[in-house]
């Protein structure tokens, strides 16, 4: 059943034994916040919203300026499966908006979701899914987290070296019970590591789902006595944690869009990579281990930045590489479907591809070569000289990453 009138929420509450409701949003960083409401109180929060202090939230606003707004968006309704069925508990992903009902430049959900209003009166459609690595960590005799993973286990092992099937197993049914779409999982090559994809979707639906997918691993992993961990290198000698977001964009005509979506990435990549990779541990990965280094692209090809997998008809997609889990998804997908509108209007063309390895290729191969920012402080200065950069984001959100 669709829930989409307050009062269809209202009835479900009822029926269904639900005592608190949650308004989630996320920060500018991607951290998922959120405001308990018991239901006694829902109707007006319905109608009204929920004020809270802005400037109490990481990059949103100055404590003289401080009231913000939630507005649920109700169509994003589930229950949350690990609370008890006595008291249930629901939880709605909101927008977040000023008290005279204007937009608030920090709602990076509703950033993401105009960005894609206007990719579709093009003609277009764009489909987003994403592959998330993390570590599984025991914790210590006073739980608290460690880095020893819980298995030496490597890629596609299976019981006994894969200690994770059992709570990869949990995790993805507990996806399914909220609604969200896994479909593949396995044990990824570092120890304790694992991965868990996700169906495609609309950009809006995924990036809410990639923040769900975040706080279910947390509570699954917990519930296990264990500490998930997603930084983008946790372990020095062992695989760091990518985020590959898979886009795939169609159009009604005989004409196909991606080559040139995907020229647009490759044009843009570099001053995106601050809000792809938007911490320090996120440039130890990059460059080794399969994390890309090189602004480079092949079919099939898993050690450069883009790669078009064997795959056709709604499932043809460019896989990009670069991203870590540390990301935030509403900005990340909104600034590639920007540059992707940008190859479009443009009219790029893909450059030759480069089908070699580039971690063996001898040094001729790979001079001239552009390659991705090496640390934070270069992303940094590339994200605030880009001209791109600041036309499609808000200079708060520009200046809160800059500056974190």
């Amino acid at each position: 059943m669709s829930y989409t009138t307050q009062q269809d929420i209202l009835d479900f509450v009822e029926d269904n034994n639900v005592k608190f409701v949650r308004f989630a949003f996320c920060d500018i960083f991607g951290f998922q916040k959120n405001i308990a409401v018991l239901t006694s109180d829902l109707p007006k929060a319905l109608e009204d919203g929920v004020c809270f202090d802005g400037s109490a939230i990481a990059g949103f606003m100055h404590v003289e300026e401080s009231d913000l707004v939630l507005r649920p968006d109700l169509s994003t309704m589930t229950i949350l499966p690990w609370r008890t069925a006595e008291g249930r508990v629901m939880q709605f992903f909101c927008d977040v908006e000023k008290p005279d009902n204007t937009p608030f430049g920090g709602n990076c959900r509703g950033f993401l979701r105009d960005i894609n209003r206007r990719f579709k009166q093009l003609g277009l459609r764009c489909n987003v899914g994403t592959e998330c690595e993390f570590y599984l960590f025991e914790n210590d005799d006073r739980g608290r987290p460690t880095r020893i993973p819980i298995d030496a286990g490597g890629y596609f092992d299976v019981a006994p070296l894969d200690a994770g099937e059992n709570i990869r197993r949990d995790i993805c049914l507990t996806m399914e019970q909220m609604g969200l779409a896994p479909q593949h999982s396995h044990h990824e090559n570092g120890h304790g590591q694992n991965e868990i994809d996700f169906r495609y979707s609309d950009p809006l639906t995924a990036a809410d789902h990639a923040i769900t997918f975040h706080t279910v691993v947390r509570t699954v992993a917990a519930q296990n006595g264990l500490c998930a961990n997603f930084s983008p290198k946790p372990l020095p000698d062992w695989d760091g944690n990518g985020m590959h977001i898979n886009i795939s964009a169609q159009c009604d005509e005989a004409a196909q869009p991606l080559p040139s979506v995907i020229a647009g990435i490759l044009e843009n990549i570099r001053d995106m990579t601050l809000f792809l990779n938007p911490c320090e541990e996120s440039y130890r990965r990059l460059g080794h281990d399969k994390a890309p280094q090189y602004v480079t692209w092949s079919a099939e090809n898993r050690s450069q930045l883009i790669r078009i997998p064997a795959a056709v008809g709604e499932y043809r997609r460019a896989e990009l590489r670069s991203a870590d889990p540390t990301a935030n998804p509403y900005i990340a997908y909104a600034l590639l479907i920007y540059a992707g509108m940008y190859g479009l209007e443009h009219e790029l063309q893909l450059p030759p591809a480069s089908d070699f390895n580039v971690y063996t290729a001898p040094a001729e191969v790979l001079e001239g070569l552009k390659k991705l920012p090496g640390s934070l402080y270069e992303a940094a200065a590339l994200a605030g000289a880009s001209a791109f950069i600041n036309e499609h984001l808000p200079e708060t959100v520009i200046s809160a990453y800059r500056h974190r």
